[in-house]
């Protein structure tokens, strides 16, 4: 499981590196782009200002007057860019050097140069023919007489490319600090955000481990949002766990009831045949012992019929191939007949309020019959001699409901939870039913389970009711407009 938590960190790191750097290259480069476009339009502006001043001292005096270098030499001082001036035939008059033997001055520009200027606004990355040691961006624009159009000479305005990014430089150290802090951050985020996700993942691989051992009592935390993914899959596995201890459980119950069973009767086997063989029992008694072997025998026969019987009544009950339509009330009045010798011997008075029409259900025929026999069987078998048994059919909201009651001694409150489990047995059925191993009531309910319907049971003020349902059959009529409505 750990091996998900690096992964999933690792992986998230690379994500938000890779975001970070292709953040910071666009950054770097788009920043760089923009600082000096910024400095080249101030250059631009820079310029035109010269010219302007330019244009207004040469009205009284010339392009190489004092007055005009120093001014000049204050723009420089306050832009940090070098600026000279030229006259009409390109040559340098004035130039903001503060030396008085400025190196720059009485240089002639090129005509190339001159006629760019002339051009309008001269924005290029040069060395202005060797003027400059090294290649600087340069602004110029002409300078015209005042109020006319006569070109008086050149402002030349320029910059080293490394002077103009300091600040950009001094910036980028700043923003890539920054970027740093908010990369780690990510990072940790990351890391605990990763190793909580796996959490739970790790709690569930130790949970499988404990369930592989046996143990299906550990559950993993719900820490999460159940609406959520993580949330949903704990809660799924939680209620996996439930189910995985419900049914050890009921195997363990299964083992036990079942080793009862099969216990007591093998038990009385070996003794009363060991009786007979070493003479224990005397040979006048053997016949009455061979007669309780036997007895035990058909015991243990009639427990694994019943046990096979289950399991091939829920296998057949599960397969919807079995399954067609047949009038209820038809099949409880056949099943109903076979009772009638067992009614009549306990003085039983049957009451079936069926209905005059047919209800036809849609079920696997075999195995209602099964059903209601076993339900006629437990009534008959625990109503009071001399009672009522009552048979009931009708139906409500697309379900036929069938009603089986008997008056007698009701079950135990405690009891009656249990009584659909696999070989569960009530105090009334161990004092009443002695041949019984409580299969009867189980196999109904895996049945009618099968066919997705569901049986319930009252048992109070001295009277039983089981109450099942079984899907109504849809009408000819009704399946032909059901049809028409799906083909439309």
């Amino acid at each position: 499981m750990k091996s998900i938590f690096l992964r999933n960190f690792f992986a998230t790191a690379l994500l938000v590196f890779m975001s970070f750097l292709i953040i910071a290259l666009s950054f770097v480069g788009i920043g760089r782009t923009y600082v000096i476009s910024d400095y080249r339009r101030d250059m631009e502006n820079c310029a035109n200002e010269v010219a302007h001043t330019a244009s207004a001292v040469a009205r009284g005096d010339s392009l190489s007057s004092w007055v005009l270098s120093m001014s000049i030499s204050s723009i420089s001082h306050s832009t940090g860019d070098h600026i000279f001036i030229t006259d009409e035939t390109g040559t340098i008059v004035s130039c903001s050097d503060k030396n008085p033997m400025c190196e720059h001055l009485g240089v002639k520009l090129s005509e190339e140069t001159l006629a760019a200027v002339g051009g309008g606004v001269y924005d290029e990355l040069t060395d202005l023919g060797g003027l400059y040691h090294s290649r600087r961006y340069v602004a110029a624009v002409p300078i015209f007489a005042f109020g006319s159009e006569a070109v008086l000479g050149y402002a030349f305005v320029s910059n080293q490319v490394d002077s103009m990014l300091d600040a950009w430089s001094t910036f980028l150290i700043i923003a890539a600090i920054v970027g740093l802090g908010v990369f780690l951050a990510a990072l940790l985020v990351t890391l605990v955000y990763s190793r909580h996700l796996a959490k739970p993942l790790d709690e569930m691989a130790a949970a499988s481990r404990k369930f592989a051992r046996g143990d299906f009592s550990v559950r993993v935390r719900q820490t999460e949002d159940p609406t959520d993914e993580m949330g949903a899959l704990i809660d799924s596995f939680n209620k996996m766990a439930d189910s995985l201890e419900q049914s050890e459980k009921r195997r363990s119950e299964f083992i036990a009831n079942i080793s009862h069973e099969l216990r007591t009767p093998m038990t009385t086997i070996a003794g009363f045949a060991d009786g007979i063989l070493d003479g224990t029992i005397p040979a006048q008694e053997e016949r009455k012992y061979l007669i309780s072997i036997r007895d035990e025998t058909r015991r243990l026969s009639r427990l694994v019929k019943d046990m096979l019987g289950v399991s091939q009544a829920r296998a057949r009950a599960a397969d919807a191939s079995h399954r067609s339509v047949f009038d209820i009330s038809e099949l409880i009045v056949q099943t109903l007949l076979s009772f009638e010798s067992r009614a009549t011997q306990k003085n039983l008075d049957v009451d079936p309020q069926l209905p005059d029409n047919p209800i036809l259900v849609r079920a696997d025929k075999d195995a209602i019959t099964q059903v209601i026999y076993n339900l006629l069987d437990n009534a008959v078998k625990f109503a009071s001699p001399g009672s009522c048994l009552v048979l009931k059919l009708y139906k409500d909201n697309g379900k036929a409901y069938v009603s089986v009651k008997d008056y007698g001694e009701t079950i135990p409150p405690d009891d009656l939870p249990f009584i659909f489990d696999r070989f569960h047995k009530s105090d009334r059925s161990r004092s009443l039913d002695k041949d019984g191993v409580g299969l009867g009531l189980y196999l109904v309910k895996t049945i009618l389970n099968s066919h997705d319907e569901d049986i319930a049971v009252r048992s109070e003020d001295g009277f039983t009711e089981f109450v099942f349902t079984l899907p109504l059959a849809e009408t000819t009529k009704q399946r032909d407009k059901n049809e028409q409505q799906r083909m439309v």
